[in-house]
């Protein structure tokens, strides 16, 4: 029984359910960029190269084997879009985060209390009364 409770509590820990939403929107982006890149990016290409299908494109290396290299760049383009796009998004969270520490750091340190101002007091008596007898 207790690795049951302890497959429990790693279940429901934070980090975990945190990195199984990253994985699922994760999963959703990059059918977005998929769709992109096939349906927006790629046909523009072939425009571009007379009206080539480059996502079908292959080199024939004998009898049925096919290099497919047309859908190997489409899946190149995909990882550069989806790693400029994760780039974007930490350049953000990096821009925001100086954002509020820079806001923390203005704010002038809290005042210390009264255990203390009392504490360094008699830090200060001390040092003060063994430098006389020192």
């Amino acid at each position: 029984m207790p690795v049951l409770q302890e497959f429990k509590k790693f279940i429901l820990r934070g980090n975990v359910v945190d990195l199984a939403v990253g994985v699922v929107i994760g999963t959703a982006f990059t059918k977005i960029v998929d769709s992109l890149v096939a349906d927006l990016f790629m046909p523009i290409v072939g425009v571009l190269t007379g009206g080539i299908d480059v996502s079908q494109m292959r080199f024939k290396l004998y009898g049925d084997a096919y290099l497919g290299w047309g859908k190997f760049a489409q899946s190149v383009l995909n990882f550069v879009i989806i790693g400029f796009c994760m780039f974007m998004v930490v350049k953000g969270i990096n821009a925001l985060h100086k954002y509020v520490l820079r806001d923390e750091a203005a704010a002038p340190p809290p005042e210390p209390t009264a255990t203390e101002k009392l504490l360094t007091e008699i830090r200060d008596l001390l040092k003060e009364q063994k430098t006389k007898n020192g």
